[in-house]
């Protein structure tokens, strides 16, 4: 989990993809705000129709990509709770707390990503390393190798 926190953290805007409530597909940018207990936590505004997406079908997926190429698909339920710990931690961040000033905002919603699992691999051409733990995927991304051998670049600010 820590190499997917970090490559969040060093990659800031992901893409949060929800099927909107006519159906149709819609991908929003978005900004990782932290772990918490083991949780990939997000936040939002409850007037957004993001919001109101998810609580009408809360399966998910966030992508993101680094400026060498890699990158990682997670896929989950997006579970909103009044996790007031969590709050404070996305409200550490000044375009949060631009937006919704304190915690207790009644508008300020926090969710994480349920059973996340995912996709780690490379514009290289190699296969896709797919895994409903992410963990796995994890290991053979700290090795800096994928599945059929190819080498993926670090980014930068990556910790080891």
């Amino acid at each position: 989990m820590n190499k997917v926190v970090e490559f969040l953290n060093v990659n800031p805007v992901q893409y949060l993809a929800t099927v909107g409530r006519d159906g149709k597909a819609k991908c929003r940018p978005f900004m990782f705000a932290g772990e918490l207990d083991g949780k990939l936590w997000f936040c939002t505004n409850n007037q957004k129709d993001v919001y109101k997406d998810m609580q009408e079908n809360p399966e998910v997926e966030i992508s993101v990509s680094s400026p060498e190429y890699a990158w990682i698909r997670l896929h989950g339920k997006a579970v909103f709770e009044n996790n007031m710990a969590a709050k404070e931690m996305c409200i550490q961040n000044p375009i949060v707390k631009g937006q919704y000033g304190e915690a207790t905002n009644p508008i300020f919603e926090v969710f994480y990503l349920d059973d996340a699992h995912g996709v780690i691999a490379d514009f290289s051409g190699n296969t896709p390393t797919n895994s409903k733990e992410i963990r796995q995927n994890i290991a053979i991304f700290e090795a800096g190798q994928f599945p059929t051998g190819g080498k993926v670049r670090k980014p930068k600010g990556m910790i080891r």
